[in-house]
Formats: C-alpha cells, structure tokens, sequence
C-alpha cells in the first residue's frame, strides 16, 4: 500500500472513531416539551411556593402550577410524568467542592475511616496501597485519599518509613481526609527536592523527625503543593475515568451545577474540552485558584471567559488563608482545645497566607473586579479575611461584591454581622458536625466553640444570605446530608451539636439550590423553578418536607439538566 492509500485508511479510521466517540459521548436531548404533574413541586422561588406541577419546554422551564393548570398546557407531543406524590425540586447547585475529585476512586486507593470507609487501624491504610502499587507501574504514583489519623487506632500519621514499606519503586502518597496534608515516601520526597536542608516555605510545614532535621514524610498546607502538582499529571485515560465516574456520581444524588472550587489551567482546559465532548453532562462552576494562575493574574492577562462555555462558567478567584481544624492547621485566636503537641499548649494553627500578604492580594484582585471566594476555617484566619476585604472595599468599593467566605467554620457572631455589612456570604461546612461533630467538641475545639461551629442561625439572625456544601471529596457527594445536618445537627456518634443553630429545612434547601446559585451570581439561570430558567430538576423518592430525620435516606430518582435526563433509577 502506498503511502497516500495508507493516508486515506488513517483518515477514515480516525473519522469513523471521532464519529464513534461523538456517539458515545453524546450529550442528551431535552423533548420538546413535557409535564410533571400530581406532585410536591418546591419551586424555590422567593415565596418558597409548593405546587402541584411544572411544565418544561426545550431546555426551559415553561409554568409552574396546579395539575389542572399544567394540563390545560398539554399538547399532542407533550411527555406526560405523574409524579405520583413525589416530590420535584430544582437540581442541586454544588456550592463548593471539587469536581472531580471524587473520581479519585478509579485511580486511587481508599484510604477512609468509618463512617465514610472502614479503615480502622495502620494496617488498612498501608494494605490498601499496597494493593493500588501491586497494579501500578514501577516509577508511577501510588496515592491514596481520606486517611484520618484521628479515626484510625494508633491516633497518628503514617510516617514515610512506613510507606517505603509500601514501595521503593513508586512515589507513595497518602492524602488527609482535609486535603490539607499529606505523608509522602523517600521516593516522592526525593521527587520535589524535600531533604533536611529544605526549610518550612511561607504557610507550611515540613515535619520532622523529633530531635532532628529530617522529614518524617508529613507534608502540610503550601509545603504539600508541588508534590500535589505531580500527583496530577495524570494520563488522558486516567482523567477521562476520574471525570466520568463523578460527573456518574453527581447525577445519581441529583448535582445539577457542581464546582470545581481551586482550578488550575489545564484542569479548567479539560473540564471545557469533556463539557463540549458530552462527557459531563452537569454544568460547572469553577474557582480559579490564585497560585495556579499567578502569572497570568500577575500580568493582568488572566481571562475567565476564555474557560467559560454555555455550561461550564468561571468568573471567581479562590485564594486559602489558612488550613483544617481537623488537620491541626486552621488559624485560630485561642489555643486548640487538646494541643496537638502536649509541649505546645498556646499552638493555635497559622495562616497559609500571611496577613500583609493577605491585603496585598485580595486589594489587587479586589481591584481588577474579580469575585473572590476566600478559603477560612479558623476565627483568626476569618478576621484577617474580612479585615483585608474591608480594606479593599474601601479602597475600590463595588456595591454587590458576594465575596464568598468559604467554610467559615469557627465564625463568631460579631465577624457573622461583619460579614453583612461588608457584603460577605459565607458557605458553611455544615456537614462537619456529622463527620468531626464529636471529635471536634471533645478533641479540637471543645463544647462551647463546637457548638457554635457552622453558625447558620447566626447567618439568619443577621439576614445573611449563605450556602452549604460538602467540600467533596472531603466527604461523600451527599446533598440530602448537607441539608440533613443544618436542620438536625446530629453527629456522627447520635450528639447534637449546637442546637441553637438549626435551621428550618426550607432555609436549608434554599442552601443547596438558589442561595447557592446565587453566590455565583446564576441565580437568573439556575437554582429554583420558574418560568424562563434552565429546566434543572431532580425527582425525589419522598418529601424532604415531611421526612425530616429520614431525609437523608431518600433517593434520587430522576436528573434532568436542561430539561434532559441525564440519570434515571427506574
């Protein structure tokens, strides 16, 4: 075969696998106009209206009303769905995670405790990456995510001599369940230059052998991000698994607009390119993270639009001001309840940025007009956020800034009323009282702090417009269990966690639907059901309403984004 016949055959096989991929990757297709009647529809509107039906046409939502209303609607081609009782919602808007990390799964081991995993002890953790380098190439990264020393039964980190047990072969990292530190073997040590004589960077923490200057292999906050940078650069068929199984996952608990909360370029590239390939079939919000972009927010030339599609927006710039209560790294104004060092008994975690630092880069970024959402978890941590967005306010006041304080988990009530009158929303871990409820009441923060942890009454006593959200993969993409724990606030251990600060389940709905869209300024778009918005709606298994304990049992049975289904259950 001459050179111009074998030309034409690679350009038919490439044509005929391009058609093929399109195929199988095609986004699906709303009708033309179909109804759901005979229902509990918690429209989200601004009167928190329940009907009885809604109406959809394209991508669009039509009308909202009675059956009988949305009957007389009906055409010769119109879908009929009888709810049946059930009850419809708009789909769930991700207020902050970071998609798709989840999709660690496929390419990493498990390295989670009860009640999420069930790693108990050392032993487990260590197995568990023993078995992912077992089917890992020599010289490639074993990882794993979701260890929790203060779960497993030696109540400590691994260390790196136990994960060269693991392998000498392969770079071996096991993640914290906070994600803000890690313990990395001498291989991956070695791979980012971390030696004795490396010195703690600026917001981190390179641990150390007691009575010495070598590491232990426990990487903390800034000191952990080049080796993060390594662990992902993965291949396309990794990232194409990752991106699949929790845009899957997503859609079966009815996540509609996730989030990519701390994006760096070529993952907000690839989110774009899967988004228009159909292998995403959710919208997405992404947080551009300021250290990811720092030359191009340097040179004035960072562009959101030029990663923003029709379905995929990115508008905010995410910067962290400090770390984990539960990782001991949260910033805070008095001392942890039990130190983490029993030598150390004033520690109170640090910031990751420093406060000079802080205002110089929240006034330029202020500035140039960018939303800002501001990673802050500890009181301390919190104080310096607002103080230097109050500074940049000042400096150039913009009158709807939403700057979004992420976490805001050890808020007080004063810094909660600073926050309405800087124009500050706050989205809430609320789900930390289920997961670290008791650990925080009785290890980190002590019962009176604890019980003020996710202050969402608070927020409403202040008419404070906030979020919820479940920081996935911190914890399990779980919606109903966001809403579940401001409204009940029980841990995991069956303790209520600051009962003063419950809220109705309707608030806490609003949390994970239009209050969430409308952080992100897509409340015109997406968040609640009204005529003109996208026809972004979930079918639930039973009422939230009525089933408050048993919420977080019901069941997704039906996603649509754009009027199109994207996940069924029957």
């Amino acid at each position: 075969m001459n050179w111009k016949a074998a030309t034409l055959v690679l350009v038919a096989l490439l044509g005929g696998l391009t058609v093929l991929f399109k195929i199988a990757t095609r986004v699906p297709q709303p009708p033309e106009h179909q109804v759901f009647i005979n229902g509990e529809v918690l429209t989200m509107d601004a009167q928190n209206r329940v009907v009885e039906a809604v109406a959809v046409r394209g991508d669009r939502i039509e009308a909202v009303g009675s059956t009988d209303e949305i009957m007389a609607l009906v055409e010769d081609h119109t879908e009929v769905n009888d709810l049946r009782g059930r009850t419809l919602m708009p789909g769930f808007v991700d207020a902050h995670g970071h998609f798709p990390g989840s999709g660690m799964s496929v390419v990493s081991a498990d390295l989670t405790s009860p009640p999420v995993g069930g790693k108990l002890r050392m032993a487990d953790v260590l197995e568990a990456l023993r078995e992912r380098a077992a089917v890992t190439e020599p010289g490639e990264m074993v990882s794993g995510f979701g260890y929790d020393d203060t779960l497993l039964e030696e109540k400590r980190h691994p260390t790196r001599e136990e994960l060269d047990s693991v392998s000498t072969e392969h770079p071996v990292v096991a993640t914290h369940v906070s994600g803000h530190m890690l313990v990395a073997n001498s291989r991956a040590l070695a791979l980012v230059g971390i030696t004795a004589e490396t010195e703690d960077p600026v917001g981190g923490v390179i641990a150390r052998h007691p009575g010495s200057r070598e590491p232990n292999g426990l990487l903390e906050e800034t000191a952990r991000l080049e080796l993060m940078m390594y662990m992902q650069d993965m291949g396309l068929r990794e990232v194409y698994a990752m991106i699949k199984a929790a845009s899957i996952e997503y859609a079966q608990v009815g996540v509609t607009t996730a989030q990519s909360g701390g994006t760096s370029p070529a993952l907000a590239r690839g989110l774009v390119w899967f988004s228009k390939l159909g292998v995403i079939p959710l919208r997405v919000v992404m947080f551009a993270f300021d250290t990811e972009f720092a030359d191009a927010l340097d040179r004035d030339e960072f562009d959101p639009q030029a990663y923003s599609t029709d379905r995929v927006t990115m508008q905010t710039v995410k910067l962290v001001a400090d770390g984990s209560i539960q990782g001991y790294t949260g910033y805070l104004s008095h001392p942890y309840h039990v130190p983490r060092d029993p030598h150390d008994a004033k520690y109170r975690g640090y910031p990751a940025i420093p406060r000079d630092e802080l205002f110089k880069r929240v006034e330029k970024l202020h500035t140039a007009g960018f939303q800002l959402a501001i990673h802050g978890n500890g009181d301390e941590s919190i104080e310096d956020i607002l103080d230097a967005f109050e500074a940049a306010q000042r400096a150039y006041p913009v009158e709807d800034p939403r700057m979004i304080l992420i976490h805001s988990q050890m808020a007080r009530e004063d810094q909660v009323a600073r926050m309405k009158a800087l124009g500050v929303t706050p989205s809430f871990f609320s789900a930390h009282t289920f997961y670290w409820g008791d650990r925080h009441r009785d290890i980190f923060m002590g019962p009176q702090r604890a019980a003020a942890m996710s202050p969402a009454r608070w927020a409403q006593e202040q008419d404070l417009r906030f979020s919820s959200h479940m920081d996935t993969p911190v914890t399990p993409m779980l919606p109903l269990q966001a809403v579940w724990s401001q409204v009940h606030r029980l841990s995991s251990g069956g303790d209520v966690i600051g009962p003063a600060q419950r809220i109705d389940v309707m608030s806490a709905l609003r949390a994970v639907t239009i209050d969430a869209a409308w952080q992100v300024f897509q409340d015109d778009r997406i968040g609640s059901l009204e005529p003109g918005k996208l026809a972004d709606i979930i079918v639930l298994s039973g009422s939230p309403l009525t089933e408050t304990l048993a919420m977080r049992e019901l069941k997704v049975e039906r996603t649509l984004v754009g009027g199109a289904t994207i996940f069924q259950r029957f």
